[in-house]
């Protein structure tokens, strides 16, 4: 196996044969972290290309060295038995290009509880995190994977009480098809979520909410002075000044939009909820191959009784279906199951889909150069 630098088309064209893979790990993702330098990876088996990853170097201060980073990635084949043939290449490559430590998340699952099954562990005072019950799956190639890992020398990066620094290691997911692979109805999804969804979905639209699915450019509606994507920023500045979080400007969502669009009309897609020409709620779906992602979202404080935010995800989900999506992921939960917990209300709302709490590997690091990873290590841990 080799690895070498290859054109952003050729790493397109791998990820467009494979049945899905992270937007993480897309030629267009690299131009939307524009702070960081970007490179396409191709794995070789003789002279056919058999894996991709998009590596984004973080540069140090004063020096020129880098974290190499490929976030949910890289695209390979996890299961195989031997992982050094995979990664030992890479990393060669990779200290070759100044880096002095790798960091990677495996896009592999390591267990999955059900909705029901969180549900019990929340209202269990003997329940204090999901590991605290037995899952209704676990996974044999993650186990594999994690194994692997460790006896490569690769570090787990563990995060405590809350969300890691990089991307989620739990999730939650609502599989789109049946057990048998057989694309799953409207109906059925609509059967899966808890009386509280669909009476709040059925609610919004006795109420008049209207949900349209626009590009970033289109008017926000018929005769507003706003594109949909200024909308949506503006009730998502809104959102954040309500929820106090740090929101991002206008030009990082315009990036997004360009990117991803620009790879593929149907990467990127807006959903704005109206009530009687009042935006209520919006969001930001992306979809690569099979898998849809809720990525961003946002909601007015007014009107919350139309329930425009159950309504916007409706619309996303019945969007990914018609695209022949079999998982929409809601992206990020923590493992807290604890009621006294602040983030135990997050997996609450997402729950009601009637999905399933899905653990991944989680982001491995491997030091190249030490005396700078631990510097590098301490720096983030005194970042917190």
């Amino acid at each position: 196996m080799t690895v070498r630098e290859i054109p952003e088309s050729d790493h397109l064209a791998f990820l467009r044969a494979q049945a899905s893979a992270s937007f993480l790990q897309t030629p267009a993702w690299g131009r939307v972290k524009s702070e960081w330098r970007r490179e396409s990876l191709g794995w070789f088996d003789g002279d056919r290309l058999v894996g991709a990853g998009l590596v984004l170097y973080r540069q140090l201060p004063k020096v020129r060295r880098y974290l190499a980073y490929l976030p949910e990635g890289p695209v390979i084949d996890w299961a195989a038995d031997d992982l050094a043939s995979w990664l030992a290449p890479m990393t060669a490559h990779l200290k070759r290009r100044g880096a002095f430590g790798v960091r990677m998340g495996p896009p592999v699952v390591l267990r999955r509880w059900s909705a029901a099954q969180v549900k019990e562990g929340i209202a269990d005072p003997t329940v204090r995190r999901l590991d605290d019950i037995v899952p209704l799956e676990r996974d044999g190639t993650g186990a594999r994977v994690v194994s692997q890992l460790d006896q490569l020398g690769w570090r787990q990066q563990v995060a405590e009480g809350g969300f890691a620094a990089g991307q989620p290691q739990y999730v939650f997911q609502v599989p789109l098809v049946e057990a048998d692979g057989a694309p799953r109805s409207e109906e059925s999804v609509l059967a899966g979520m808890n009386q509280l969804w669909r009476r709040n979905i059925k609610k919004a639209a006795k109420a008049g909410v209207e949900v349209t699915t626009v590009a970033a450019g289109a008017p926000a509606r018929e005769g507003s002075p706003l594109t949909a994507l200024e909308a949506f920023h503006a009730l998502y500045v809104h959102t954040a000044q309500r929820d106090h979080f740090t929101p991002r400007p206008l030009a990082y969502f315009r990036t997004m939009a360009e990117a991803l669009e620009s790879e593929d009309p149907d990467r990127f897609r807006l959903h704005l909820a109206h009530h009687e020409g009042d935006l209520v709620a919006a969001t930001i779906a992306i979809r690569v191959g099979t898998h849809a992602w809720y990525s961003y979202g946002a909601s007015s404080t007014d009107k919350r009784e139309v329930r425009g935010s159950n309504a916007v995800q409706w619309a996303m989900i019945r969007d990914a279906l018609a695209a022949g999506a079999t998982v929409y992921d809601l992206r990020g939960i923590t493992d807290t199951l604890d009621a006294e917990d602040s983030h135990v209300g997050l997996i609450q709302f997402k729950v009601g889909t009637g999905g399933q709490a899905v653990e991944y590997a989680g982001e491995w690091d491997l030091p190249l150069n030490r005396p700078l990873y631990a510097a590098f290590d301490l720096y983030m841990k005194r970042r917190g």
